[in-house]
């Protein structure tokens, strides 16, 4: 899958996060990367870089962007096929966004968000 097959799953998976939950979304953008940083495991899907909404107050402000990163490459590397890609793409998004709302992968595990 190309890099822009690749970006166009992550926008289709964002179109399909309802406009109200994106509309409670503050100072985010989402890029696509090839690969997760050094720092990061391997095979890390996606990355929230930022400080969730349930950890912001008065004088939280100024600040640049928090990042929600999808990484190209160990998500090719773990899907068999297009239909794959698409589908771990979707269910990435949601992970990450979930994370800016300040849900952690524990209670993600609990809902099924794996």
């Amino acid at each position: 899958m190309s890099v822009a097959e690749f970006e166009a799953a992550v926008a289709d998976a964002l179109d399909t996060v309802p406009q109200q939950l994106l509309g409670l979304m503050d100072n985010v953008v989402f890029l696509v990367e090839e690969e997760p940083p050094e720092t990061e495991e391997p095979d890390l899907l996606g990355l929230y870089d930022g400080t969730p909404l349930t950890d912001r107050d008065a004088t939280w402000g100024g600040t640049l962007p928090d990042r929600i990163l999808i990484f190209r490459g160990p998500t090719l590397r773990m899907c068999q096929d297009r239909e794959e890609v698409v589908e771990e793409v979707a269910v990435t998004v949601v992970h990450e966004i979930a994370h800016h709302f300040g849900i952690d992968d524990a209670r993600l595990h609990e809902l099924g968000w794996d």
